[in-house]
């Protein structure tokens, strides 16, 4: 079955997202939909579709749908659709608040029609790899760090970058979050650029995690420590190094690891492979509406207990994840 999709939100990443669904061989982008119609026509005419400039020209024409546009609209946008019948595809934030996100889990539900969130770090090959290894992490440290963006400037970098991490460890860690500390600091922007957090789980390990987008250098790394192990992941280089300590006939113990076999593919394909494959076969997207709103509750709980020199801004209270 050819499943007709279209792109609302063109600009950064939602063209990524017009390209690889126009190479799929079950899909049918329907349009690429962008509010700038110069950005619109030229998506639609890089990948052989027809531009439009206001997405409530897809209704009725299509079968799913993916947002890439501001996380201010995903809620709006995406209810209209999900109120359709039609699946979504919405990034990451999922939203601007607990409240928005819930809007759009029962929305999906009413409809009964998948809703995934766009945490494409858990498509990462090297995530996949390193998956079955990992059975009790005590202690991960995360360092997320890239240059100063043209992009995403509406929110934190805990809600623009670490949130990805959240999502990681949060579907690795089988145990509640017990405490948090956390501390940002706005220095180009009038928001976060670079923040740090440690988080607690109930079962006792410790996450400690560091984004910033105000970098020279970019590195995305991520290294967990459990006992008689340590493994790291590269997650730009797609790369998995894991070390044991091997017990022998011997009193002395040796360490014995390297890097492992990673096969690598571009972790937005695999997503939107896997949303395309969910909406066909009406199973659930691996990152479903409640994990989106999960990653989105710490992120929120994470910039409730920063501190950061800013006046304090009024949140929604986030305690139940």
């Amino acid at each position: 079955m050819t499943l007709r999709v279209g792109v609302v939100g063109v600009g950064h990443l939602g063209k990524h997202h017009a390209r690889i669904l126009s190479s799929f061989p079950d899909v049918d982008l329907v349009a690429a939909v962008d509010t700038n119609r110069a950005r619109a026509q030229e998506i639609a005419a890089a990948h052989g579709t027809r531009p439009l400039f206001d997405a409530r020209a897809l209704l009725g024409e299509v079968d799913a749908v993916t947002v890439a546009v501001p996380t201010e609209l995903h809620r709006d946008i995406a209810v209209m659709f999900l109120d359709a019948g039609v699946p979504v595809l919405v990034e990451k934030p999922m939203a601007r608040s607990l409240a928005e996100a819930d809007e759009m889990i029962a929305a999906a539900s009413a409809a009964g029609v998948p809703l995934a969130v766009g945490q494409t770090e858990r498509f990462n090959p090297a995530v996949e790899a390193s998956r079955p290894l990992l059975v009790d992490p005590r202690f991960i440290e995360v360092h997320r760090l890239g240059t100063f963006p043209e992009r995403s400037l509406d929110i934190d970098v805990v809600f623009d970058l670490m949130i990805h991490d959240l999502d990681v460890v949060l579907s690795l860690v089988h145990a509640d979050v017990e405490s948090i500390e956390a501390v940002g600091v706005p220095v180009l922007t009038g928001r976060v650029d670079i923040a740090n957090a440690r988080i607690r789980f109930a079962n006792g390990c410790i996450a400690n995690l560091t984004a910033s987008r105000i970098s020279r250098d970019r590195v995305r790394k991520i290294r967990f420590f459990q006992p008689a192990a340590y493994l790291s992941i590269d997650y730009a280089a797609q790369k998995v190094e894991v070390w044991r300590l091997v017990k022998g006939a011997g009193a002395v113990p040796s360490i014995d690891g390297g890097e492992l076999p990673v096969r690598h593919q571009e972790p937005l394909e695999r997503e939107l492979a896997d949303f395309v494959e969910a909406v066909q076969t009406g199973r659930a997207p691996l990152v479903d509406g409640p994990q989106g709103r999960r990653a989105l509750g710490l992120a929120q709980q994470i910039t409730d207990k920063m501190t950061t020199g800013l006046q304090p801004r009024k949140h929604e209270n986030t305690k139940s994840l």
